[in-house]
């Protein structure tokens, strides 16, 4: 059994001194990673502090630069189904959708999509060494079943890849993180809060231990005229990606003015490659700018036994998606993009 104590809050400041700093104190809202995490002895907690009853961070409101500010607390599908969101942030919504089943999506909250585990095979099997679990041990995915992992950004010391959809939209929106904590309150640009592995994948982000996401901003500008999410993976239903693309491009006369670009499912956290952006401005929106951009992101991508069609599948993807976010309507069931 894991025993722990439990307690509600009711106010940040309150959380914030339960959690006391200590990585031995846990919060849940959701609880749809953490109550694996303790179910399979992944990780261990003293305290459980339990968020939902804090009000202030479970809404979506207007901000006065014209963006918008997702509250942590709210959750994954109440902020799909959002009007705003869908009518100003419709690649969002569609990322969202993508993601894990209804009912888990029901539960589950927008700060704690960011702080989501690796689902790695070996993380969740404890019997096998995996650093990021238990660091020094040794990674069991590099020459062992690595079909799902990275083929960008890994280390000799991991290949496990950062399972959310949302998080992906969120990078090619160029969303700010909101945190609290016992130094006050900061914000953390989206590209700066998760980390890749290097020598520590046992560290995910850039929050300190005692620290709280409080809410995730959005800039104004929502792409919402071509935008496109594409999720591949290998069954159509609750399934994480082998590859996901989020693409939003501005375009005037024919041509790209400006060009976002975020991958999941291919490294330890959502991947952009701002020079493959920066390729695609004032450029015609075409196949072929599209495929260069594809080489410049995966640039140096690193595939294992069981993966490296990752590469190639990322590089389709890439192009593909870039050519459906031209017309948004052909992302219909059953319609096909065309060029």
């Amino acid at each position: 059994m894991n025993n722990f104590n439990y307690i509600k809050v009711s106010n940040m400041p309150d959380a914030i001194t339960e959690l006391n700093g200590d990585i031995r104190n846990k919060l849940v809202a959701g609880g749809t990673n953490i109550n694996d995490l303790l179910k399979y002895f992944i990780t261990k907690a003293d305290k459980l502090v339990d968020i939902n009853p804090i009000k202030d961070f479970n809404s979506i409101f207007r901000l006065e630069n014209g963006g918008v500010r997702l509250g942590a607390l709210h959750t994954n599908a109440d902020t799909a189904y959002d009007p705003i969101i869908e009518e100003c942030y419709p690649l969002l919504s569609k990322a969202i959708l993508a993601g894990a089943s209804a009912q888990i999506r029901n539960m589950a909250t927008n700060g704690g999509n960011l702080l989501q585990r690796t689902r790695c095979y070996y993380f969740y099997d404890i019997n096998t060494p995996c650093n990021k679990r238990d660091p020094g041990s040794g990674c069991s995915a590099i020459n062992g079943y690595n079909r799902i992992h990275a083929i960008l950004g890994q280390s000799e010391s991991c290949i496990a890849v950062f399972p959310s959809d949302m998080c992906v939209a969120l990078a090619a929106l160029d969303a700010v993180v909101n945190i609290d904590g016992p130094e006050g309150e900061r914000t953390l640009p989206f590209a700066d809060f998760h980390r890749i592995p290097g020598d520590t994948p046992h560290i995910d982000n850039n929050l300190t231990y005692g620290e709280i996401i409080s809410g995730i901003d959005i800039p104004k500008k929502g792409f919402e005229k071509n935008y496109s999410y594409l999720k591949l993976r290998d069954r159509s239903s609750y399934s994480f990606a082998l590859v996901s693309v989020a693409t939003a491009l501005d375009i005037e006369d024919s041509t790209i003015k400006e060009a976002r670009i975020a991958l999941g499912g291919v490294a330890h956290k959502p991947w952009r490659v701002i020079e493959a952006e920066d390729f695609l401005k004032e450029k015609q929106p075409s196949r072929e700018n599209f495929a260069i951009a594809a080489d410049i992101i995966l640039e140096g991508a690193k595939g294992y036994k069981h993966n490296s069609f990752k590469i190639e599948l990322a590089k389709r993807a890439i192009i593909r998606n870039c050519i459906m976010a031209l017309n948004p309507e052909t992302q219909r069931p059953g319609a096909k993009p065309s060029l």
